[in-house]
C-alpha cells in the first residue's frame, strides 16, 4: 500500500512539474499578449494585446473600454525599418474599440501602440519609444500543431520520471522511461516541429548549423542528450543513472529559454526570413 501511495505522489510531483514548464513557456516567450490596466474616472480597463497573429489576415487590437474612451489611435510600422508611424483610429462597436494591423508576410512584424482619449485627457498604452513587437507567421493546420505540442510536453513529463527514476537505488524503470523520453521527443521535436516551422515561417529547419533559432537549437540539444543517454542505458542501467540526472538537468535548462526566442524575422531591407534577432 505504501509502495502503491509513494507511486502517486511522485506521478502528482512529475505532473505539477510538467504542468509548471508548460504554463512558464507559454509565459515567457515573446509572443504571449501584452496584458495590463487603465484607470479611468476611478473605472478599470483591462486590456490583453497581441504579439502573434496569422499572415494572411489584418490582426483585430481590441479595447473592452465599456464605453468609458471618447477617441483611440493606433499607431505601427515595419519593424526594423524607417518607415514613418501610421496612424488608424479606432471605430467604437458596442462597448469595444476596434482597429486592425495589416497582415504582412509569415515572419513579418510590427511595432505598434495606442493612444486613447477621454475628455481630451490622453492615455497611452506604451509608446513610440517603447512599441509592442507583433510577428505574423503562416497558418499551421490543427493536425499538426496539437501533436506537436502534446508529443513535445510528453516527452518533458518521461523525462521528468526518469529523472526521478534514476535516484533509485534498483532503477527498474529507467531504461522505459527513457526510451518513452527519447521517442516523444523524437516525434514531437524532429518529426512536427519541421513541420510546423515550415507551415508558419517558410523553412524545415532554422537552427544550426542554418540559423541560431533557439526553439530548434534547443530541441537539438534535448535530442542529443536523450540519444546519448538512451545509449547508455541500453548498456548499462546502473551506470547509465548520473547521465540521465545530467541530461534531463540540461534539458530543464532548454525549457527555461522562452519558446520562439531569437526566431524567424522577415529582413525587409532584404527581403529574406533571418534568425537570431532579439525582436
Amino acid at each position: 500500500m505504501k509502495g502503491k501511495v509513494k507511486t502517486i505522489v511522485l506521478w502528482i510531483v512529475v505532473v505539477i512539474l510538467t504542468l509548471f514548464f508548460a504554463v512558464y513557456q507559454k509565459k515567457t516567450g515573446p509572443t504571449y499578449p501584452v496584458k495590463g490596466k487603465l484607470s479611468v474616472e476611478r473605472q478599470t480597463i483591462e486590456y490583453k494585446l497581441p504579439r502573434s497573429y496569422t499572415s494572411g489576415e489584418n490582426c483585430p487590437i481590441i479595447i473592452e473600454d465599456k464605453g468609458l474612451i471618447d477617441r483611440g489611435f493606433l499607431f505601427y510600422k515595419r519593424h526594423n525599418t524607417d518607415d514613418p508611424w501610421t496612424k488608424i483610429e479606432f471605430k467604437r462597436e458596442g462597448k469595444k474599440l476596434i482597429a486592425y494591423l495589416p497582415t504582412q508576410p509569415p515572419a513579418g512584424k510590427v511595432d505598434y501602440y495606442l493612444k486613447l482619449f477621454r475628455n481630451s485627457k490622453e492615455f497611452t498604452i506604451l509608446h513610440k519609444n517603447k512599441s509592442i513587437v507583433l510577428r505574423y507567421k503562416g497558418a499551421v493546420p490543427s493536425y499538426i500543431l496539437i501533436p506537436h505540442i502534446l508529443f513535445m510536453f510528453i516527452s518533458l513529463l518521461f523525462s521528468i520520471r526518469a529523472f526521478f527514476e534514476a535516484f533509485k537505488k534498483n532503477p527498474v524503470y529507467l531504461k522505459t522511461y527513457v526510451i518513452l523520453t527519447f521517442a516523444t521527443l523524437f516525434i514531437g521535436g524532429a518529426i512536427l516541429g519541421p513541420i510546423v516551422q515550415k507551415y508558419a515561417f517558410g523553412a524545415y529547419w532554422t537552427g544550426i548549423p542554418y540559423g541560431y533559432d533557439l526553439t530548434d537549437n534547443k530541441t537539438l540539444i534535448a535530442l542529443v542528450g536523450w540519444l546519448v543517454a538512451l545509449i547508455m542505458v541500453l548498456k548499462d542501467r546502473m551506470k547509465a543513472r548520473k547521465w540521465v540526472i545530467v541530461v534531463f538537468i540540461i534539458m530543464a535548462i532548454v525549457y527555461l529559454i522562452p519558446h520562439s526566442a531569437l526566431g524567424s524575422s522577415l529582413d525587409y531591407s532584404k527581403g529574406k526570413v533571418v534568425t537570431g534577432r532579439t525582436e
